[in-house]
């Protein structure tokens, strides 16, 4: 395979990511380098030497020194899922859409074979041997491997156009998983390695410092400032919606104090005296807060711990086994991405609390809640103001 292969693009006025986009593809497409899934339209595209090009990972110093690895879901990654588990480093893959939560961690059964492991490193693997990793997990990812359309050899990146890889890495910085120290590599093929215009960066884009073709590594020196953490004002409601996950970050990033105004919205400045709520563990309260079996519906009508919370609203969680620890409810919630700001047990009488920032993070909870099972049972989801009306 040669460069001969490569898009012939120069810059243009007026041209846009999509206009790039378009042409790898149809190149792709047209010059027989696709490979399954065909076609490779609106898909990070798998190409024929995928494999190959692959190959280059573990030969970089970057990967040598990794203990714990993050590549992308989709085919032509998968030889480097493989080379990760071949080395006995842990890989992360995100969840698809993020729909379940940011990370799935990839568990191959004791003494695997290479031909095991290679299964484990398909998406089919990647559903049969994951693990889910809570936000809670403090994990710390020493390399990033993110799928392309297109590259520059600046280290310029542009996706498939849904931005789920720039948001994953937006949500890493918010946990603290990656810092601008942490190397991001790209695998694709000679024809993705092009020219891009720098007009058509934004802020929340990825850059890459690494791009692993079939015949070449290119070592970008990129010095463009990675994201920073999330864009809220890029993100719209119908992605909260979609994305469990991104409704515990905003309410944390809500906690600090940060500006978490969603595309769309008006800017909320807070009113003078107004505190905000401070994010309790299980069975802890402020002091001067009554406790739950001192004043169980205080906390079901969402009632502030004083008056200067008065946003905070509540959700009821019922039918809990008679067996359930608070720390089966805690996972399953950081496992939906709908982690509470205090979290209030009520084991005797097989019920909990949950306390949100603001009306709206609590229907969102209840609608992610949903038939939430514990053990063999459903548990019951309702606001906490809904419930005591019942």
């Amino acid at each position: 395979m040669s460069r001969g292969d490569c898009v012939a693009m120069e810059p243009r006025a007026g041209v846009s990511k999509q206009d790039i986009r378009e042409q790898i593809w149809d190149h792709m497409e047209s010059q027989n380098l696709a490979d399954f899934p065909r076609p490779v339209h609106h898909r990070i595209p798998n190409f024929k030497g995928a494999s190959h090009a692959a190959e280059q990972l573990p030969r970089l110093q970057a990967f040598k020194t990794a203990r714990t690895i993050k590549v992308n879901p989709d085919a032509p990654q998968k030889n480097a899922r493989f080379f990760v588990l071949e080395s006995n480093k842990t890989l992360l893959v995100p969840t698809p859409r993020l729909r379940t939560g940011l990370f799935n961690k990839i568990t191959p059964p004791p003494g695997a074979t290479k031909d095991i492991l290679r299964k484990c490193a398909t998406s089919q693997g990647v559903r049969n041997y994951s693990v889910p990793i809570g936000l809670d997990s403090r994990v710390l990812v020493d390399l990033v491997v993110v799928g392309s359309v297109a590259v520059s050899e600046k280290g310029w990146r542009i996706g498939k156009g849904e931005g789920y890889a720039d948001l994953e890495y937006a949500m890493m910085v918010s946990i603290g998983a990656v810092s601008k120290e942490t190397p991001v590599v790209t695998i694709v093929h000679d024809c993705q390695v092009v020219d891009i215009p720098e007009e058509l960066l934004e802020e929340h884009d990825v850059a890459v410092d690494y791009i692993l073709t079939p015949t070449r590594v290119i070592t970008t020196g990129c010095e463009r400032p990675q994201p920073m953490g999330i864009t809220w004002s890029k993100i719209s409601r119908e992605m909260m919606e979609k994305i469990p996950v991104l409704r515990s970050l905003r309410a944390r990033e809500q906690q600090a104090g940060k500006d978490v105004t969603l595309q769309g919205e008006h800017q909320h400045l807070p009113e003078p005296g107004r505190q905000q709520a401070v994010p309790l563990s299980a069975g802890r309260r402020p002091p001067d807060t009554p406790g739950p079996e001192a004043n169980s519906m205080e906390a079901a009508r969402g009632s502030p711990a004083g008056e200067g919370a008065p946003l905070a609203a509540d959700v009821y969680v019922g039918n809990l086994p008679r067996d359930a620890r608070v720390s089966d409810l805690k996972r399953a919630l950081r496992e939906l991405g709908s982690v509470p700001l205090r979290l209030t047990w009520q084991g005797p009488q097989r019920r909990a609390f949950l306390r949100y920032p603001d009306s709206a993070a609590a229907q969102q909870a209840v609608s992610c809640l949903q038939g939430l099972r514990l053990g063999t049972d459903t548990l019951r989801v309702a606001l906490a103001r809904q419930q005591r009306d019942k």
